[in-house]
């Protein structure tokens, strides 16, 4: 543990995604603080393993709940019974995502909506859900996970793209309509985060090269350095930030 965010211990926090890749380090790094961790992903073999890895390393146990985020009723149920037997959800994380890449031609109309759902359409639901709770409780953090695919201009993936700019509107628009309620929200931008899926699918020695090319820091960034960011807009220690998206990606040009 780098930093101990005292604040962060045994709040209640809602994570998308949080079997495997980014999401399973922000898990862990919940955990690590003490948080009660519920997580959500589709993927059971996963998630089992992650808690078992979090197990060995004796911190507090998170709650595994699989979940399809294509289906928003089984999502704000599954909200809806944590709130009402847990209690408010002060931290909620929207993590989840899917980056296939897909050429122009090939997309679908059916392809396009179910790219824009896996990639944003939840974010919305899962906030609505949280948000009566969070403004009963006096006040939250959300941090919605964006990516700088839109940003630096990558092809390959419109779809993808066009949901995670799509992330930074959201965002802003929450800000603004829940920050007299105490709730800040934030968008955390990740740059290309070495996953296991990201090495297996993507990186080569030509992709790895032209990546050292543009980042202004010559090392890989991992899962945890963005599960550290969104630590740091959970706590309170950032109680003077919202409406921004904040990026990590190690100078990425």
């Amino acid at each position: 543990m780098k930093v101990k965010y005292y604040d962060l211990e045994n709040k209640r926090a809602f994570i998308t995604g949080g079997g495997s890749g980014i999401g399973a380090s922000i898990v862990e790094h919940f955990c690590e603080q003490g948080s009660e961790v519920y997580f959500i992903d589709i993927n059971e073999d996963e998630s089992k393993k992650l808690i078992e890895d979090i197990k060995n390393k004796n911190y507090s146990l998170p709650t595994f709940i699989k979940c399809d985020l294509l289906n928003i009723k089984e999502l704000q149920k599954t909200i809806a019974d944590i709130i009402s037997n847990k209690g408010p959800i002060d931290i909620l994380i929207n993590n989840a995502a899917n980056d296939t890449r897909h050429k122009i031609d090939d997309v679908t109309e059916e392809y396009w909506n179910e790219r824009i759902n896996v990639n944003l359409r939840h974010f919305f639901f899962t906030v609505q859900s949280v948000k009566k709770s969070m403004i009963d409780n006096g006040g939250g953090a959300i941090i919605n996970m964006g990516s700088t695919s839109w940003m630096v201009g990558q092809g390959g993936m419109a779809a993808y793209t066009a949901a995670k700019s799509g992330v930074v509107g959201l965002s802003r628009s929450f800000a603004r309509d829940l920050g007299e309620f105490n709730i800040r929200v934030n968008s955390v931008v990740p740059g290309w985060v070495m996953t296991q899926r990201q090495i297996d699918l993507w990186l080569n020695d030509e992709s790895e090269k032209e990546l050292m090319k543009r980042q202004c820091l010559k090392e890989k960034l991992m899962p945890h350095e963005l599960a550290q960011a969104v630590l740091f807009f959970s706590s309170e220690q950032s109680s003077g930030c919202t409406n921004q998206s904040y990026v990590v990606d190690k100078g990425w040009l």
